[in-house]
């Protein structure tokens, strides 16, 4: 498959490390295009759930094509998350074409973008209720691998792949309700502080829509996730765009997996050394101006 050349992407929310992962499409997904900038919004490895007893061999695949896009001359840009937070202590690095920071502002042709996970706005990742959501996540785990189960058999039997877990979120009005507050509250902030675009994760929700208030306007993005919706943002020609991955899109070839990529232990061992050997001060929060 020829690689599609994008200015920038967005990823976020792939939580790597848990039965619902969809690592395999995130796969296919690097290996077919070619950004000139790649950000993770947080959320990446799920630091929350990370065991070494299950992280599977297409899940370091992931990393892979990441640090492939990388050896190219992508610059990649990590955004901590709170299931990744415990990388918030190196905040803020940079290594040549990798920059790790907890929230970003880049002006993209002439236009200011605000770019965070979002979890700043989320009551149940501090303190006490912190706990919880972490049990929470278990449970959510326990739920997304009874429907990978389900969803097996539906392809069986040539059905469409569905949802519980989303169709449960979309359902419950409070959910719905709290997604809504999410979105106005980043985008307030953002009219506040004159940008032009605000661009979250977290709450996987993937989104485009200018929101007004009599203060300005805002385009409000969210890259969505990659365990329900498997979506990101691209940019290219001067627009945002949500993109949807659809498996009808990308050739079998693709699923293909590295049997020889090495242990995990191993690898996270030389990361975390690579990471302290190289941690320089931080960059402070000047806008970083792209042009394309």
């Amino acid at each position: 498959m020829e690689r599609r050349p994008v200015d920038v992407v967005v990823m976020s929310d792939l939580h790597l490390g848990t039965y619902g992962c969809h690592a395999k499409e995130i796969v296919n997904y690097l290996k077919s295009i070619s950004p000139q900038i790649l950000i993770l919004n947080g959320d990446v490895i799920d630091g929350w759930q990370f065991s070494k007893r299950y992280f599977p061999v297409a899940h370091m695949q992931v990393i892979k094509e990441i640090m492939s896009l990388l050896s190219k001359g992508t610059r990649v840009i990590y955004i901590t998350g709170n299931h990744d937070e415990m990388m918030r202590r190196y905040s803020d690095i940079q290594i040549g074409n990798f920059q790790l920071t907890d929230k970003l502002v880049m002006e993209i042709n002439g236009k200011m973008t605000w770019i965070f996970h979002g979890d700043v706005f989320d009551a149940t990742t501090k303190g006490g209720a912190k706990l919880l959501a972490k049990m929470g996540g278990h449970g959510y785990d326990l739920l997304i691998l009874m429907n990978s189960f389900i969803n097996w058999w539906l392809r069986l039997m040539g059905k469409e792949r569905m949802s519980f877990s989303k169709k449960v979120k979309n359902s419950v009005k409070k959910a719905v309700s709290w997604i809504s507050d999410f979105e106005q509250t980043a985008a307030e902030l953002a009219i506040e502080k004159n940008y032009d675009y605000v661009i979250c994760g977290h709450i996987h929700q993937p989104q485009k829509r200018v929101i007004e208030t009599k203060n300005g306007k805002v385009t409000y993005l969210n890259s969505g996730d990659w365990i329900e919706n498997l979506t990101c943002l691209e940019y290219k020609q001067n627009e945002w765009t949500v993109f949807q991955y659809d498996e009808k899109n990308f050739p079998a070839v693709n699923q293909k997996i590295d049997k020889k990529l090495p242990q995990l232990n191993v690898v996270t061992d030389e990361v975390g050394l690579f990471i302290h050997s190289l941690l320089q001060p931080p960059m402070g929060e000047e806008p970083k101006v792209v042009n394309f």
